[in-house]
């Protein structure tokens, strides 16, 4: 089985249309993808790079929602924007999935936290979207946030954010098969061509 690194940080709004599809990608082209949440907004920060800020980018802000639109029409699903953005409680999203990740709930907690916010309009790591989230996966909401916001889990998820770093990872979602890196939605399918090349 081939892994493909998939590196993504919930709060980044294109990351959407590549949780929706990327299971069946993973099943068509008989691949594995290892999930890493981090946080790129710390590495945006970094960079001195602030996604559009209203109203100073607000051209570029509309053409984002109407892109994610239309691609999401292309690939067979639909995406409610503008979505609330951006989120009030990004660390908490992301402690969560790094808790999930290792406890092997959290694909699916990233996978529903997406399609809550981008169908129903209910902001990651916020009531209702959380405890509903936790509460299909026959998860306590209070003992989720409890560990997720332990030092040892934030540790991994400072840890994940580094990691990204050393990888020259500067946004989300991001794909790495063998050290070739490809940044994206729109690229995920040139990372499964360069992996069967």
């Amino acid at each position: 089985m081939i892994n493909i690194e998939f590196w993504f940080s919930i709060g980044s709004t294109y990351t959407y249309l590549s949780v929706e599809r990327i299971l069946n990608i993973e099943r068509d082209h008989n691949v594995k993808f290892i999930w890493n949440p981090f946080s790129v907004r710390q590495i945006m920060i970094e960079m001195e790079n602030i996604p559009f800020t209203p109203p100073l980018k607000k051209n570029k802000s509309d053409y984002m929602w109407r892109d994610i639109e239309r691609r999401a029409q292309f690939y067979g699903f639909n995406a409610k924007v503008p979505a609330p953005y951006p989120l009030k409680d990004f660390d908490l999203a992301n402690k969560i999935a790094v808790l999930g990740m290792e406890e092997e709930w959290g694909i699916e907690y990233v996978r529903k936290t997406y399609s809550k916010w981008f169908t129903e309009g209910k902001e990651p790591a916020m009531e209702p979207n959380l405890s509903e989230t936790l509460s299909e996966l026959n998860l306590n909401t209070e003992e989720i946030i409890n560990l997720a916001n332990t030092k040892k889990n934030s540790e991994k998820y400072y840890s994940q954010t580094e990691a990204a770093k050393s990888k020259k990872i500067f946004g989300s979602p991001t794909f790495i098969y063998e050290g070739e890196v490809f940044w994206g939605d729109d690229r995920l399918e040139d990372c499964i061509k360069w992996v069967k090349k």
